[in-house]
């Protein structure tokens, strides 16, 4: 593959009319059109953070093999394709799961699936959170390029610029064969809503979306979801779960259910960069990212996966069965190397980079999450664990990445 140096990252900037040297802002605007130029301006400073910091790469991650992750509006008609073919291609090689542990895993795609619906409970509201998707994802580009012969970079959706469009009219989502594929069916779902709390918890009502059926276009119209669902919220208040447990083979279309209103309130670029500049330690800037339970702010990872919708978007578990997963989850980390990059010494080497225990919202109590702290990913990955220390630095460890 062709990497693209630190000095080709400059270019890129430079055509997206942001520089290093432009001010930072300091707050976010209220007008989302000038927040999303502050995103752009934050995600420079972000690359060149990371030139310039003293300890800037491993021993084998150097500027000049250093690779960027774009956005997908900016990637050409034949890197989408390449993208979403090897993505096919991941869907069409055997699994490696044992059938005796997860039975409904029957592809190499269904391996990923099947590790987050095992580890669900353990890789949100924890201190892990961030790592153990960056892990994750890192994970799932190396299988597409060494498995399936992908010669690009893991892309993004940047949830700021379909709010701005509309999602139906966003490169992500518009359903032409350059798409990962459109909205799904039209399905009634008048005086409906989205409910979600419980477990104590004030309750959250979320609006519907022009969708709810299957997928009709673009390159994963044909494509099945095989496990799951584990908690899948469905309009009307009800949860749906697999009867034979979500590892089970419970084959069925993919479905979406494009909701405006859920990317316009939660995911626009205002609540991005706020995301960015407000919160001063990595506690709250997760929380204020997943969404403070009992404020009904779902934060701009709710945003997203919500914005999706239906299934397996709306379930915690299951949702890496719709392909959009890995771009929501690659804004997730440009969010959070962005919000790293604002300090590096104190938000990646600091003693309190790390906060939060190993346990969903700490039930049940854990012990707190360390630079020791194992991450596995089971038959997803390539059989190797590491620590979250390992995962602090996206040109750090296993990584060699910067966006762009």
């Amino acid at each position: 593959m062709k990497t693209t140096s630190i000095l080709a990252v400059a270019a890129l900037l430079a055509s997206a009319h942001a520089s290093p040297h432009d001010p930072l802002p300091k707050s976010a605007s209220s007008d989302t059109s000038t927040a999303q130029e502050q995103l752009k301006v934050l995600v420079s400073h972000a690359t060149y953070a990371v030139k310039s910091h003293k300890k800037p790469f491993s021993s084998t991650c150097k500027p000049g093999n250093v690779q960027v992750r774009k956005e997908w509006s900016t990637l050409s008609p034949r890197e989408r394709i390449a993208y979403t073919d090897a993505v096919l291609c991941l869907q069409n090689k055997a699994a490696k799961s044992p059938a005796s542990w997860a039975p409904g895993a029957k592809s190499r795609y269904d391996d990923w699936v099947a590790t987050h619906i095992d580890q669900t409970l353990r890789i949100h509201y924890t201190g892990n959170f961030l790592g153990w998707h960056r892990y994750f994802l890192w994970e799932y580009e190396q299988a597409l390029r060494n498995e399936c012969g992908y010669q690009g970079t893991q892309p993004y959706w940047n949830w700021g610029l379909s709010a701005a469009s509309g999602m139906e009219k966003s490169p992500v989502w518009d359903g032409s064969k350059t798409s990962m594929s459109g909205n799904g069916a039209h399905i009634d779902q008048t005086n409906l809503s989205v409910v979600l709390g419980g477990n104590g918890l004030p309750e959250i009502y979320l609006p519907v979306g022009t969708g709810g059926g299957c997928i009709t276009t673009g390159p994963f119209k044909n494509m099945t979801v095989n496990l799951g669902p584990a908690a899948l919220t469905i309009p009307g208040n009800i949860t749906s779960i697999s009867p034979s447990g979500p590892l089970s083979y419970n084959p069925r279309c993919l479905k979406r259910d494009l909701t405006d209103e859920i990317n316009t309130r939660f995911a626009n670029s205002t609540a991005i960069v706020d995301n960015i500049l407000s919160p001063q330690n990595v506690y709250d800037f997760q929380m204020q990212m997943q969404g403070i339970p009992g404020t009904g702010i779902i934060g701009i990872h709710g945003g997203g996966h919500y914005a999706m919708g239906s299934d397996p978007g709306r379930d915690v578990f299951t949702s890496p069965g719709d392909p959009a997963f890995y771009l929501h989850h690659s804004m997730i980390d440009l969010v959070w190397t962005t919000w790293q990059m604002l300090d590096p010494e104190n938000r990646i080497y600091g003693n309190d980079a790390i906060m939060g225990t190993n346990t969903f919202l700490n039930m049940p109590a854990s012990e707190n999450t360390t630079r020791e702290t194992k991450i596995s990913i089971g038959w997803a990955g390539m059989g190797e664990n590491v620590t979250m220390g390992d995962v602090m630095s996206t040109v750090e460890g296993p990584f060699c990445y910067v966006y762009a």
